[in-house]
């Protein structure tokens, strides 16, 4: 499994996860949702360095030209809530893409013990297609493993990218024992070293489906 951690080489990316991560700016959900999904821009692009390109025949006003285009089938999928803007800007450049959603939640059966549970899944077949799974935060990895369960219902994709804006190392290993070792490349902005007792990354940046959307009850 190939891991690409943007905090290695700094970049704009890390500059959209200051400010996500800063208390003092926490405050905006605008701002936080469009650092969300500028982060997916910048990774849908990153990625599009890794896919298998044919070259085609375009007709310009003046002249045939030779123009390579993506020779995959792209798929982006999501975990709801907090996966919507990150995974916009990761539709905002792959404009052709198909998509999957998958409901993923955590349901407490006392304060620190809780089960991750899947109840929603919309999703094209997959075989031998490209599968982009994003969610903004990849804790202990449980879920993202989840809804890579459910999504394989669908057929299993010929290269998995998971990609997040901050994980946790134990994530990280966890990923790597779980996901099929020859076809998974994961991207994150950053890799932190904790989680707590709630399982949420230390320093992290918070619950991010409020911080976009608002707490719920």
């Amino acid at each position: 499994m190939k891991i690409i951690n943007f905090q290695d080489s700094p970049s704009l990316v890390s500059q959209y996860l200051a400010e996500m991560r800063d208390t003092t700016i926490q405050n905006d959900p605008l701002r936080f949702r469009r650092n969300l999904e500028r982060t997916g821009e910048i990774m849908a692009y990153e990625i599009s360095k890794h896919l298998n390109y044919t070259t085609i025949e375009v007709t310009t006003p003046l002249a045939k030209a030779q123009c390579p285009v993506i020779d995959e089938q792209v798929v982006l999928a999501t975990i709801f809530r907090a996966g919507v803007p990150f995974h916009q800007g990761f539709l905002n450049f792959y404009d052709r893409a198909e998509n999957a959603f998958v409901s993923a939640y955590r349901k407490y059966k006392e304060k620190e013990n809780f089960d991750v549970c899947i109840e929603y899944l919309a999703s094209p077949r997959l075989d031998g297609k490209t599968l982009i799974l994003c969610d903004p935060m990849l804790a202990t990895g449980a879920s993202m493993e989840l809804s890579y369960r459910a999504l394989i219902t669908k057929g299993m994709p010929a290269h998995i990218h998971v990609a997040s804006v901050i994980a946790s190392q134990t994530a990280i290993d966890y990923i790597a024992r779980t996901f099929p070792e020859d076809r998974t490349t994961v991207w994150v902005g950053a890799i932190d070293a904790e989680i707590n007792a709630h399982s949420y990354i230390v320093p992290g940046l918070g619950d991010a489906g409020d911080l976009a959307y608002g707490t719920k009850d």
